[in-house]
């Protein structure tokens, strides 16, 4: 089965972020990795994307200041290890086959 990378790029997303990663993790296609690049937060998102990393469920690389979703993405790819990449806006969701079906 192919990995598919999938790298969340989030700033600011303590409102969105929870779904955005759940929706990943109950995909129906399961040989995925989570890359979430936390591009320098200055909400309650960091703390949420640590109890994810400690559970083993993301990979996780903090940016020590916001340099954009564009430089968030470039960083993630260079993280991931699948032979396919998504790409996933922190506010935005998969439905359960999105990958499966792609």
């Amino acid at each position: 089965m192919t990995l598919v990378s999938v790298i969340i790029p989030a700033f600011n997303s303590e409102r969105y972020i929870e779904r955005s990663i759940d929706s990943v993790i109950n995909q129906t296609y399961t040989n995925i990795e989570i890359i979430v690049i936390d591009d320098g937060s200055t909400d309650n998102t960091s703390t949420l994307l640590r109890k994810y990393y400690e559970k083993n469920l993301v990979k996780l690389v903090s940016l020590a200041e916001n340099k954009g979703q564009a430089n968030a993405i470039n960083k993630g790819i260079l993280f991931s290890t699948g032979s396919v990449i998504s790409l996933l806006d922190s506010d935005d969701y998969y439905l359960p086959n999105h990958i499966e079906k792609a």
